[in-house]
């Protein structure tokens, strides 16, 4: 099955009004300034949109309000993963899958599961979902870090057709890459390591940054796709600072001053996020007028 998630994606913020409200305007115009320049796929419910803090019938109109607004043109991909298997399948099976292109789905945290454990949590999954299945490992947040062997056998599931590779081992992604059959799309989970990535043979990025400066990580991550890494790597010198600089404060404070700063929407998180520092705004600021 071939993946139709290459390129570029973004997991999106979830824009709030001041009043904690989520400011739908401000959502519509974020996903045309991914479409107008160059993003590939959206996807919705990743840990960036704050879902922990939605309600289920907030994330539907979420997910609803994107996918009417990408309006078929690009995929969406909307998070569906937790540290209950049954959970998520009682989820996906209350959902309306109809215009959502695929799932990701993170292994689960806290109580960190074997890799058999794993094995079985994903294949229960795909097992129970009308579409397909991106994995997702970022054990800096889970706790457990998913094996290249683990993924390789899941990969062999025809509903598991990818991975977001968050873990920044390089010899776990190569391991990856080089073992899966060859549709099965390998994405780096990290925007400094994703043109490395596509190097060995990756099929692009899921992006936090990439919403903010859209063209710059399209054009960085087209170039890497067609080996002109001579630009990629001018590309990839303009974000550098930028993404260090979002990460300094958690996610998706520093995405969001920096979405702010470009009057893409207001500077607003629910708790237990808050906003970035004075200093951390300034810095950002200051870094996306150089570039």
């Amino acid at each position: 099955m071939q993946n139709i998630f290459q390129g570029t994606g973004v997991a999106l913020v979830t824009p709030f009004k001041s009043n904690g409200d989520i400011d739908f305007e401000s959502l519509e115009r974020l996903v045309d300034f991914q479409i107008s320049n160059g993003i590939d796929f959206i996807l919705a419910l990743g840990t960036t949109s704050e879902a922990p803090t939605l309600t289920t019938k907030e994330k539907k109109s979420v997910v609803q309000c994107i996918i009417d607004k990408t309006n078929g043109r690009i995929p969406v991909m909307v998070g569906f993963g937790g540290n209950s298997t049954r959970s998520v399948i009682d989820e996906l099976s209350n959902w309306d899958m109809s215009n959502i292109s695929g799932i990701l789905s993170v292994t689960p945290y806290y109580n960190k599961p074997s890799q058999q454990g794993l094995i079985e949590h994903f294949t229960a999954i795909a097992n129970a979902s009308s579409v397909p299945v991106i994995l997702y490992n970022v054990p800096s947040r889970t706790g457990v870090n998913m094996a290249a062997e683990t993924t390789i056998t899941l990969a062999k599931h025809k509903n598991i057709t990818g991975i977001k590779e968050a873990s920044g081992d390089f010899a776990q992604m190569a391991h990856i890459i080089d073992n899966c059959p060859e549709d099965f799309t390998v994405l780096s989970g990290d925007d400094m390591l994703a043109m490395p990535t596509i190097s060995m043979g990756g099929n692009g990025l899921i992006s936090v940054g990439a919403q903010a400066l859209p063209k710059v990580f399209s054009d960085m991550i087209n170039h890497s796709l067609n080996n002109d890494f001579i630009n990629a790597r001018k590309e990839f010198y303009k974000i550098t600072g930028f993404v260090e600089a979002i990460f300094k404060e958690g996610n998706p404070t520093g995405v969001k001053a920096a979405l702010s700063n470009i009057g893409l929407i207001d500077n607003n998180l629910r708790l237990p996020l808050v906003k970035a520092s004075d200093k951390l705004a300034s810095e950002i600021d200051s870094i996306i007028k150089n570039i």
